[in-house]
């Protein structure tokens, strides 16, 4: 039996697999503990260090700019809308049109959730991204890539300096703290009308095979898809789908954030998505 050195995340539609109620007579998964999970996504990229892994679809479409051997498959295992990933301190009032020559926080300009929330900021709002002053926390999962924006000073916590005044609002983050505001207002309402205008809910992590594994052994690659699928499975399905199986229902929200990522400059030019798989994570349904 072949044994693959996994990450993936603890989510209801992965907890069948990793319980090994759903198990293989071809493969075992050996999981590897991250906590959280996306602290594996650099030593994926950088050093291949799993046959299989979690991955958030920027740091992927970053990867396979810089050629990395990394394969992906049509299972997202993270979806969710983005609206509510963005605050502003409520004593100093702000809105999406107001961000111009402001500094906003991110934990990594590469995040997939901050690519998402500034896609929407310049696409549904008309934000021009260039006019505001990006402040960092992490550098880039992609040694390669190039990160022009503000590091923050070594120690420092994005919502402090949110409370502090030391940023005028942050993306990728929520808290339970009065003072802190969604910068979208009602965000029921605004994921209500994305979705609404765009027919699918943002993906966010999706699972990759590493190159070698995917050129050597391509039947434990359909083997992997088939066990999240039946993961997936096992629970409830909700309405919309936050976790698509499948290039056909994955394709409009990837067309999305694969354009949000070159218009931002993360990737050089925007790939096809059937280019993105080979051929047999292609046929994968």
């Amino acid at each position: 039996m072949k044994r693959l050195r996994t990450l993936l995340g603890d989510y209801p539609h992965t907890a069948a697999l990793k319980s090994g109620a759903v198990a293989s007579d071809q493969l075992a998964l050996d999981f590897v503990a991250y906590s959280p999970t996306n602290r594996g996504f650099k030593p994926m990229v950088r050093e291949q260090a799993f046959d299989v892994s979690e991955m958030a679809i920027v740091t992927y479409l970053i990867a396979r700019a810089f050629n990395k051997p990394m394969v992906l498959l049509p299972a997202v295992v993270m979806g969710r809308f983005q609206h509510r990933y963005a605050l502003y301190h409520a004593e100093r009032p702000l809105t999406v049109n107001d961000l111009a020559g402001k500094r906003v926080g991110i934990r990594s300009f590469t995040t997939t959730t901050g690519a998402w929330i500034r896609g929407i900021l310049a696409n549904d709002y008309g934000v021009d991204l260039d006019g505001i002053d990006w402040v960092s926390f992490e550098e880039p999962h992609v040694a390669e890539f190039v990160d022009s924006t503000e590091r923050a000073a070594p120690g420092k916590n994005i919502l402090q300096m949110l409370l502090d005044g030391e940023l005028d609002a942050v993306l990728g983050e929520t808290s339970d703290d009065p003072r802190l505001k969604p910068l979208f207002g009602d965000v029921k309402a605004e994921e209500k009308t994305w979705f609404a205008k765009h027919g699918a809910v943002p993906v966010n992590h999706f699972v990759v095979v590493s190159g070698p594994l995917a050129a050597s052994d391509p039947q434990a690659v359909r083997e992997v898809f088939r066990m999240l699928k039946a993961s997936k499975q096992a629970v409830s399905q909700a309405d919309p789908d936050p976790f698509p199986f499948g290039v056909e229902a994955i394709r409009p929200s990837l067309e999305l954030i694969i354009d949000y990522a070159a218009q931002q400059r993360l990737i050089p030019h925007a790939f096809r998505v059937d280019d993105l798989f080979d051929d047999v994570t292609r046929a994968l349904r």
